[in-house]
């Protein structure tokens, strides 16, 4: 019972810690610290580790082993593409890193007893360590001076939390004198790194589905890890109640991300149909399927022996996942995202508590809170609740309002457009997801050289939600070297464009729809959009009229002060 009280203080603690932290965290950095924080929460590599090591059954071997090259994956592309982006943000000099946080840590916890120096004192330091170093990972994200310097905490604070699980297996009292599975672990390690290496090089545009795939992988490991627990105390009379129903709740969410990641990772790649998937009654039949998987679960806890309605349990965990996020549209990818993200962290969480792992804890709560504040953001930013955004079907065709006598489109070639920016002393450009379609971020640094040279002042106006991620823009634009203190959010930007000449909108389209302001029977009513109309002249690169995620008709495009620009984005910019 002390332990239980413990860990749910430092659960408690990292989650405010996490809460307060991330929250300081620049929306400019919002897409690297969704990685960064991916590859945190695979220190469920540690309890895989232990699985593995111990190689007590057949069954504990093969899902230990998955789950070490599915937390590895994640350790190893997380890290190495968070670090890609980050050199992209280029700065003039490193900024001064605050580390005194981490030797009051150590201090303060062997002080108080939170780390207990006796027989396993090496490792309980490590892991201590290592506790103190993600935290100050996160701390270091909160400006791209010092974000570098986040991602080498985070980097070494998971090498010393590897390598102390190792050395501890040597003197592992499960393993009754056996030697560990060195074999396994090292076959494992080196296959998560095969596979996590080349996931690290994709194209800033696929960031997204890589973000997702990761999701995935982080979940699996969870849910294996816990399968492997429950099924290895079976034959000597079953886990306790109360540990069956923290491995419940780490298998249900570990599961529930797994498959939910891989339907978003196939909506962000276009392998499956971005718009909802929705049938008649689908919220009260994923309603009550969630209630059968919680009677399972209470069965399963009543009487741990029952591993057949466990199976149940799991496989209808599985089945929600997919459930959760087919009914869920393109436009709403970002706060899924960040929601999975969350779902990853608590899962370690949930780990941590079986294993009791104050690490464990500490690294998926702090998870957890990133994803949490996220999904905050991405919601106020469209002004949307978490159950709209799960339940509501956003997106989803709806019939067309009655507009009455057709407004005229007023259109112009690309070298019109060139002769107007030319002329213009102030440039705003709106990126969004067409942008990353085209690939035409590299293009759209050549106009800003251009732009620049002439004397034109030009800024990059940024909504939380454009993209498919939390700050997706940003990176793509770092990606092309534009410098990181041209682009403002949305907040700072919009009371600038009165006094803007050109606003150029690159394949932004309902963040930038003036129906959000003036139609109350939008569905995006009340949702914060960049005033775009506002400006003097507003130029929108697009292929076509087509509506965007919303399903509805963008009112910016038929104002008199709009000019479309009909194709391709990068060969209309270039």
């Amino acid at each position: 019972m002390n332990s239980l009280i413990s860990n749910l203080f430092i659960f408690l603690l990292a989650t405010f810690l996490g809460l307060e932290v991330i929250r300081r965290v620049s929306p400019l950095l919002h897409t690297p610290l969704m990685s960064l924080t991916n590859a945190i929460s695979a220190i469920s590599l540690v309890g895989s580790l232990t699985i593995l090591g111990r190689a007590e059954t057949s069954l504990s071997i093969t899902l230990g082993a998955i789950a070490v090259v599915a937390s590895t994956t994640n350790v190893v592309s997380g890290f190495l593409i968070t670090d890609r982006m980050l050199k992209m943000f280029k700065t003039r000099s490193p900024g001064a890193a605050n580390g005194m946080f981490l030797p009051v840590f150590v201090v303060a916890a062997i002080a108080t007893g939170g780390v207990d120096l006796g027989s396993h004192w090496f490792t309980d330091l490590g892991y201590l360590i290592a506790s103190g170093l993600f935290v100050m990972s996160l701390k270091w994200m909160n400006h791209p001076k010092t974000a570098r310097m986040g991602v080498w905490a985070g980097e070494i604070g998971m090498a010393t939390a590897i390598v102390c699980t190792i050395l501890a297996l040597a003197s592992d009292p499960a393993l009754g004198g056996r030697s560990p599975a060195y074999g396994y672990i090292a076959g494992a390690l080196a296959l998560g790194t095969i596979i996590g290496y080349p996931i690290s090089r994709v194209a800033m545009t696929a960031v997204p589905q890589r973000t997702a795939l990761s999701h995935a992988f982080g979940g699996l490991a969870a849910g294996l890890v816990g399968t492997s627990e429950y099924f290895l105390a079976v034959p000597h009379g079953g886990p306790s109640p109360f540990i069956v129903g923290i491995i419940a709740f780490e298998v249900l969410l570990g599961f529930v991300t797994f498959t939910g990641s891989l339907i978003a990772f196939g909506k962000l790649a276009e392998i499956l149909k971005g718009s909802p998937i929705t049938y008649k009654g689908q919220n009260a039949m994923n309603g009550f399927l969630f209630f059968v998987a919680v009677a399972c679960a209470v069965g399963v806890v009543v009487n741990p022996a029952l591993w057949v309605v466990y199976l149940v349990f799991a496989g209808l965990a599985l089945a929600f996942g997919v459930l959760l996020v087919i009914p869920i549209g393109g436009a709403d990818m970002p706060t899924v995202i960040s929601l999975l993200n969350s779902y990853a962290g608590l899962s370690a969480c949930a780990m941590g508590f079986v294993l009791n792992s104050p690490m464990l804890i500490i690294a998926g709560a702090l998870d957890g809170s990133s994803g949490l504040i996220l999904s905050i953001i991405m919601c106020k930013a469209m002004n949307r609740s978490f159950t709209n955004v799960l339940f509501g079907a956003f997106g989803a065709p709806t019939a067309t309002k009655a507009m009455g006598e057709a407004k005229p489109i007023r259109s112009a070639s690309a070298e019109e457009a060139a002769s107007i920016l030319g002329s213009a002393s102030s440039v705003v450009i709106v990126p969004g997801y067409g942008m990353a379609v085209a690939q035409a971020q590299h293009k759209v640094r050549e106009l800003y050289d251009a732009l620049t040279k002439k004397g034109v002042n030009v800024q990059f106006a940024i909504h939380p939600v454009a993209g498919r991620m939390p700050g997706h823009m940003n990176v793509l634009l770092a990606e092309a070297d534009i410098p990181y203190t041209k682009l403002v959010e949305m907040d700072d930007i919009n009371g600038e464009f009165p006094q803007t000449d050109v606003a150029l909108v690159i394949g932004a389209n309902d963040v930038t729809n003036p129906a959000a302001k003036n139609d109350p029977a939008s569905p995006i009513y009340g949702m914060p959009i960049l005033d775009v109309y506002r400006a003097r002249t507003v130029m929108v690169i697009k292929r076509s009229m087509s509506s965007g995620f919303a399903g509805i008709d963008n009112e910016l495009y038929t104002m008199d002060n709009t000019l479309m620009l009909f194709g391709d984005a990068k060969q209309f910019v270039g």
